[in-house]
């Protein structure tokens, strides 16, 4: 088990790197748009959300990799992307050599959504593979509180503050890189490419008190139908459409919205630029220590609980925040009422979705289905955030999130009548539970 949590920990530090890279921009916003005299449109649209529209791109064909190179080179290739991204946007005296790099980046956060996740689950006993996988959402929000922290203690160290904010990314990110020369490839990759006997000698370390021919054997069973097989196949309807339904709600929240712009969305509620972003810091604790909440609990009480959970959460957070917009409460209201949105993505939506997304797949197609749900996922997380500044100057913030409140009372209603609970399920057997023949 020591191997597994090595291995399982490596790759969800490709998590770190995501979260980080989402949310550093956020301290060079405002920044950015006076530097270059933006106008709203243009820096929501390019010099903020250049990452998300790389992130799309690396979301739907990260599967090519995945599933071609495999998930350990794929890995690899995606700690490389974000080292280059960092030295570029930090050297960058230019909004589109600057976006050219923020969209670097995004290509390899878009890819670590697929393999990191797949390649956790396939290497992850049954009874803790929804723990061993949630270690990549802890190590997003991880990043996120990195990236709030590392622009609080580097904002008005100079003129230049935002070069420093992210370029320091490169750091994790070439760590990342060298960690994943050492973890082995997954076994379910292994065997759809043939290579048995590899796939052997990992299943042997991650399953000893097994019969690992059976295991392989069963492996091989779910891999048989590969060459002919897409998701597409009327008989994968089922969790295509979880999968999408799961990530579209995840978005709808307006999480990334939230993210990209906490320090702007504080200072529309009246705090101060440091003030901002200290609370901006606030909210990265908030969402680790409510993400390893939800990171013990999801193998013991399940996915579907946690999403109940969740969902309750998002009604009342966002619909007080939209009230306190509205009728203009000051102080510290706003604060904490997204603290507890916040709280309620974490131990819900933020700890569930990449879990339930890597288990609703058969193995042969796990990385496709992941593509098609990081894809819609990144997607809208592309089109939202790059709509904020126009929306919150037009229609303004307290009815952004009313539609936010209004989309979880319908993700609530998926949670009761459509989502099945995967915990504890094997990867071979939930394959067969969820396929309509």
């Amino acid at each position: 088990m020591n191997k597994i949590l090595m291995w399982s920990v490596t790759a969800a530090l490709a998590g770190f790197l995501f979260g980080f890279d989402v949310v550093v921009i956020s301290g060079a916003d405002k920044k950015l748009q006076a530097l270059w005299q933006s106008s709203d449109a243009f820096h929501g649209a390019v010099v903020m959300g250049m990452a998300l529209w790389g992130t799309v791109i690396g979301a739907i064909f990260g599967g090519i990799p995945t599933n071609t190179f495999g998930r350990k080179k794929t890995l690899l290739a995606i700690g490389v992307l974000y080292a280059l991204s960092a030295i570029g946007t930090a050297l960058s005296n230019d909004p589109y050599i600057f976006a050219f790099f923020r969209f670097m980046g995004g290509l390899g956060v878009g890819a670590s959504t697929i393999a990191a996740p797949a390649y956790i689950s396939e290497i992850a006993p049954a009874k803790d593979r929804g723990r061993l996988v949630s270690l990549y959402q802890f190590n997003i929000v991880l990043g996120i509180l990195v990236a709030f922290l590392s622009n609080y203690l580097l904002s008005g160290i100079g003129d230049n503050d935002w070069r420093w904010m992210l370029g320091v990314q490169a750091i994790p990110a070439s760590i990342y890189t060298l960690c994943v020369l050492i973890i082995p490839e997954s076994p379910r990759w292994l065997v759809s490419k043939g290579r048995i006997n590899e796939a052997k000698n990992v299943v042997k370390i991650v399953n000893p008190d097994q019969d690992s021919d059976l295991l392989i054997s069963q492996m091989e069973d779910d891999h048989a139908d590969a060459p002919k097989e897409n998701i597409f196949m009327k008989k994968y309807r089922f969790p295509l459409m979880l999968a999408f339904l799961v990530a579209f709600f995840n978005q709808m929240s307006g999480i990334n919205a939230f993210l990209y712009y906490a320090p702007r969305i504080f200072g529309e509620a009246g705090l101060g630029e440091k003030t901002a972003l200290l609370s901006s810091i606030g909210i990265g604790i908030v969402n680790m220590v409510f993400t390893l909440v939800g990171v013990n609990l999801i193998d013991k009480v399940g996915r579907r609980t946690l999403m109940y959970i969740g969902s309750i959460g998002y009604i009342i957070s966002l619909g007080l925040v939209s009230m306190a917009f509205y009728f203009h409460w000051s102080g510290l209201a706003i604060p904490i009422f997204l603290f507890l949105f916040i709280a309620s993505h974490a131990i819900g939506q933020g700890t569930v979705i990449w879990v339930f997304i890597s288990e609703i797949f058969p193995n042969h197609l796990r990385a496709s289905g992941q593509a098609f749900g990081s894809s819609t996922h990144w997607v809208l997380a592309a089109i939202i955030p790059s709509l904020i500044p126009t929306l919150f100057s037009t229609i303004g913030a307290g009815t952004v999130f009313l539609v936010f409140t209004i989309a979880m009372v319908f993700q609530l209603l998926f949670v009761i009548f459509m989502m099945p609970e995967t915990k504890g399920v094997s990867l071979e057997k939930l394959s067969k539970t969820l396929t309509k023949e």
